[in-house]
């Protein structure tokens, strides 16, 4: 005779599977989406790259800011220190490709708790164009990065964004962080924008600077420990929404540190706890584990649950063949470790109001409209 009790898991974990193919069909929907033709007349656009320091696919990510087809934009690169060791390689790629319009500005400006607003702060004065995009030194853009950023800002639109997923990884905890970032957290900005709730990622950032002055300027993306959540909050507040362009971009990881890769989960699942707090509550659920305890308290047989795990995973292999992202055995095999870590990490996610970034202890009080220069 089956419980009432489990009776309740038996619905609970089957529920979780359709969440979980429900979330990737989404996704692979997402990914065939056909972007819209650029504008016939294209505004300039502003490119804004943070750098800090070096890492060991610079000289691609930051080269491939120069090979844009469009027709009319301007680089500015972003630097705290002269010194930076990643100076040299900037100065000679904009050597390399005189024809760019191209800036190297340097300048330490402490006027936010974000050590990457007080970076982009002089590029943001700097910049030429009302229409500016912001992105991460570590992205590797494609020769139509722009256009395509440009395609999807439509009517409604306030801000074009998108997630990056991880290529070239070396290693198991590389392949680690591409478990995390590719099938897991891509899959739900992908879903989420499929249901037209956008969420913006600092890695990549556009829009138009007459959204962020009417929010109160650049102190606006500072609201928040991460620029990202403050700027979907800021463009949901005037109306608009946050739009994905069809496939998100790549971020080559090369060989990662376990320790790292751990670190920056954790800064990422403290910033979606301060952010979105009832939505990271949720997260708990997120991954096979879930699915397995409520199976086993609902008495599934043993070959049925493997039958749903076998699927699970399957579906990400799916979708990670339609994204042309890693997808090796021991691909797999990482996302299995993902799925066993992501209750540890949801507690460490709450623990704490804040991080330290880059050598700079972050904390949740530590507001933009705290620092000096910003609006009160």
């Amino acid at each position: 005779m089956v419980t009432a009790f489990a009776l309740v898991c038996a619905v609970l974990a089957l529920t979780l599977v359709g969440v979980q193919g429900a979330s990737l069909v989404l996704a692979a929907r997402h990914l065939a989406r056909v972007s819209p033709k650029p504008l016939a007349n294209r505004p300039k656009i502003s490119l804004i790259r943070p750098v800090c320091g070096r890492d060991p696919k610079d000289e691609a990510t930051l080269g491939s800011s120069f090979l844009q087809d469009y027709p009319d934009y301007e680089l500015l690169f972003c630097v705290a220190v002269e010194s930076d060791p990643v100076v040299p390689l900037v100065r000679a790629l904009m050597a390399a490709h005189p024809s760019v319009p191209a800036r190297l500005l340097i300048g330490d400006d402490r006027i936010f708790g974000n050590p990457k607003l007080n970076n982009v702060a002089k590029g943001w004065t700097a910049a030429a164009s009302d229409w500016i995009v912001m992105a991460d030194s570590n992205l590797l853009l494609p020769a139509n990065y722009l256009s395509l950023l440009q395609a999807e800002f439509g009517p409604g639109v306030g801000m074009v964004s998108s997630p990056a997923v991880g290529t070239e990884p070396e290693g198991l905890a590389a392949m680690l962080e591409c478990a995390f970032l590719n099938t897991h957290q891509a899959r739900w900005q992908l879903m989420a924008d499929q249901l037209g709730r956008g969420y913006a990622q600092g890695k990549s950032l556009f829009f138009r600077r007459d959204l962020v002055e009417a929010a109160g300027g650049l102190a606006a993306l500072g609201r928040e420990l991460a620029e990202d959540i403050a700027a979907t909050k800021m463009t949901r507040a005037a109306g608009l929404v946050v739009r994905l362009p069809p496939a998100p971009f790549a971020q080559p990881l090369g060989r990662r540190t376990w320790s790292a890769v751990w670190q920056r989960q954790v800064r990422w699942a403290k910033v979606r706890r301060l952010g979105f707090p009832w939505l990271y509550a949720l997260e708990i659920l997120n991954g096979v584990l879930p699915f397995l305890i409520f199976a086993l308290l609902a008495s599934f047989k043993p070959d049925l649950i493997l039958a749903f795990v076998i699927l699970w995973y399957a579906g990400e292999w799916v979708l990670a063949e339609r994204g042309d992202w890693p997808r090796s055995p021991q691909d797999v095999a990482m996302w299995g470790l993902r799925d066993l870590l992501a209750p540890v990490l949801w507690v460490q996610g709450w623990i704490g109001k804040g991080f330290e970034w880059r050598g700079t202890a972050m904390k949740a009080d530590d507001k933009s409209k705290d620092q000096p220069g910003a609006p009160q």
